[in-house]
């Protein structure tokens, strides 16, 4: 992974525009190709990022500072730089990813084993579905055929509906997927978090894990 600290401008090309003015900024590199410029005031969230497989151009001579990011849909993340501040790359390996709890991983591989409760129709496409920024808990169609993203909590709490607007966000960018609504399910919803969720058109479901166990039967899973 690369960190770069600079003073910086960024320009978006592509569906439509978008300019960030000259400020200081973080821009991550990552190993998969993936770059994303932060602020020092929206947690993890990045200001802008352009999501792999996409390609890094530096520019030099009479170009020099200026970095060029292209997907393989021709946008464009140009970052021209006025001063950089840090520079430095780290090697981190291979993740071993998020290991879920007990509860949460059984919650997953119950409704991903009866996803009809989510709404009679709905059909699963998998569980943990793979993304640039980490795995949708489930993605599945419902009976309309749209795709939809679920995210699974035992308490839900504001950071899970930060982390499926996320998720959202970088689905809805794959025209294969497109458009994708996102379900945030939970033991537990708090009403802060359903508030949040409403607001960012994200529906909500209160699972009964007693119930879902319930229903278990001994088929064999592909899971």
């Amino acid at each position: 992974m690369r960190l770069v600290i600079a003073r910086c401008s960024v320009d978006y090309a592509g569906r439509l525009t978008a300019h960030l003015p000259s400020a200081p900024r973080l821009i991550l590199v990552k190993a998969d190709g993936s770059v994303s410029i932060h602020a020092d005031d929206r947690a993890y969230k990045p200001l802008n990022w352009m999501s792999p497989p996409c390609t890094l151009k530096e520019g030099s001579g009479d170009e020099e500072g200026t970095w060029t990011v292209i997907n393989k849909a021709g946008e464009k993340l140009i970052i021209t730089m006025e001063e950089v501040l840090h520079d430095s790359s780290h090697e981190l390996g291979v993740d071993p990813g998020l290991i879920k709890d007990g509860v949460e991983a059984h919650l997953q591989e119950l409704l991903a084993d009866r996803i009809e409760t989510l709404g009679e129709g709905y059909t699963l496409i998998r569980r943990e579905y793979m993304t640039a920024i980490g795995p949708v808990d489930i993605l599945c169609r419902d009976a309309e055929g749209r795709t939809v993203a679920v995210e699974i909590k035992r308490r839900g709490e504001i950071d899970g509906v930060e982390q499926l607007t996320r998720y959202l966000e970088l689905l809805n960018r794959d025209p294969h997927l497109a458009p994708v609504r996102g379900v945030f399910a939970a033991q537990e919803i708090k009403p802060q978090a359903r508030v949040l969720a409403t607001d960012r058109g994200i529906g909500c479901t209160v699972l009964d894990y007693d119930a879902l166990r319930g229903i278990e039967d001994d088929k064999l899973r592909l899971f």
